[in-house]
């Protein structure tokens, strides 16, 4: 019987590469001129020399003191002196120990001033040194310093949302060049990744808009057509108001995503008629509900965009509009300006806010004591917007519960 057929062997895999990219080497860390060792080096020489400096100051006045100090006896008469001090107090006449021990005296009293003399000069020595040396080290430590300062401004720029800066730190390789290169190697990757974030933020614009308008246009034929039946009629309407807030969902998650960016292309904008204008586009729904708007509204520019102002007041005006009273609500709208800033308030009547729910109101999607429900107030991206963009115009927003109900917004927007 003819032994089975057996099965082909798997072809074998091709041998693992025995050979790789070669990381890069670095020289031993005794060998590279490091920052330790270059301040060890700089420290040490400084200390030398003030050593020597100090040491040769030393022998000069030593050498001074001990030719003061060396008496020379001469003697007129019954008049001694030892050196060019003269001993008054020798007596003419008198015992050997007397006289010795007058010497010693005069020996005495020339050795003490010898001693004091040494000891100021010293102490105007080392004082001067003591100057020199830290004005010598003030200057050695900026200059070594000098790439953290260039680091600190590069970074500095960065955050003023100019990611295409670079350090590009040269000189020695150290501690400091190796920390300027992983910074930049950081400031690549976040700026492809906020490129990256840009071409999402527009194409996702494109693909979620055109599927959304075209249904709306579709539903706005279907309502026009006079032999639609009713039920027909009421689903249209159904689905066209579901086909609108799913637009205003994507406009308000775009918004979002743009107004996390810092605003550099910056212009003048008074915030009394970003202000009115939105309280105008808003009067029209304020008047279905019978809500008064009112307030004072003073002249104010600040540096800022037009657009994502008024979307800071709108989005304001109008959830003060929707979230209030059902009779006798009002809406203050009120600008001001501070020394260096603008101001917008923005104060309602509306239900009671507990204070532990304001700071909550801020996230996406979140409405007081409700959470990605439906609603037919928005979709809860409102104040998210507004605290982004204030943040993107390097502004404040802060939210006060006012007593017997309601809401007072404070927007701080620096001039």
């Amino acid at each position: 019987m003819a032994p089975a057929s057996q099965a082909p062997a798997p072809p074998a895999l091709p041998p693992a590469p025995t050979v790789g990219p070669e990381p890069q080497r670095r020289p031993p860390p005794w060998l590279r001129p490091t920052i330790r060792i270059r301040l060890t080096l700089l420290y040490g020489g400084m200390f030398l020399v003030a050593g020597v400096v100090l040491l040769t100051l030393i022998y000069i006045l030593t050498a001074q003191t001990l030719t003061e100090g060396t008496p020379e006896f001469r003697i007129f008469g019954t008049d001694v002196r030892v050196g060019n001090v003269s001993c008054p107090g020798l007596p003419s006449l008198g015992t050997v120990g007397e006289i010795n021990a007058a010497i010693s005296d005069c020996l005495h009293d020339q050795r003490e001033g010898a001693l004091h003399s040494f000891l100021n000069h010293s102490l105007a020595a080392l004082v001067g040194l003591t100057v020199v040396a830290f004005a010598f080290g003030y200057a050695m430590a900026g200059r070594v310093l000098s790439p953290l300062g260039r680091i600190t401004r590069t970074a500095q720029r960065v955050a003023g949302s100019d990611l295409h800066r670079r350090i590009e730190l040269g000189g020695p390789d150290d501690e400091l060049k190796e920390l300027a290169d992983t910074f930049d190697q950081m400031l690549d990757r976040l700026d492809r990744a906020f490129e990256s974030q840009r071409r999402f933020v527009a194409n996702a614009s494109h693909e979620l808009r055109t599927p959304l308008a075209i249904n709306r246009t579709l539903l706005e034929v279907q309502l026009a057509d006079p032999a639609a039946s009713p039920e027909l009629a009421q689903l249209g309407k159904t689905l066209l108001a579901t086909n609108e807030r799913s637009e205003q969902l994507v406009e308000g998650l775009l918004l979002l995503a743009r107004s996390e960016n810092r605003v550099v292309d910056k212009k003048p904008v008074d915030v009394s008629e970003v202000a009115a204008q939105a309280v105008d586009q808003t009067r029209e729904e304020a008047h279905a509900k019978g809500v008064e708007l009112r307030g004072a509204r003073q002249q104010v520019f600040v540096q800022g965009n037009g657009v994502l102002l008024e979307r800071i007041a709108l989005n304001l005006v109008q959830n003060a509009v929707r979230y209030n009273v059902a009779e006798g609500g009002w809406v203050e709208v009120v600008t001001e300006p501070q020394p260096g800033c603008a101001v917008l308030v923005v104060a309602n009547t509306g239900p009671v806010v507990p204070a532990y729910e304001v700071e909550n109101l801020f996230e996406p999607f979140r409405r007081l004591r409700t959470e990605r429900t439906g609603s037919d107030k928005g979709v809860g991206l409102g104040l998210s917007i507004v605290r982004s963009v204030v943040r993107a115009h390097d502004g404040s927003i802060t939210a006060q519960p006012r007593e017997g109900g309601g809401l007072i917004m404070r927007v701080v927007l620096p001039r």
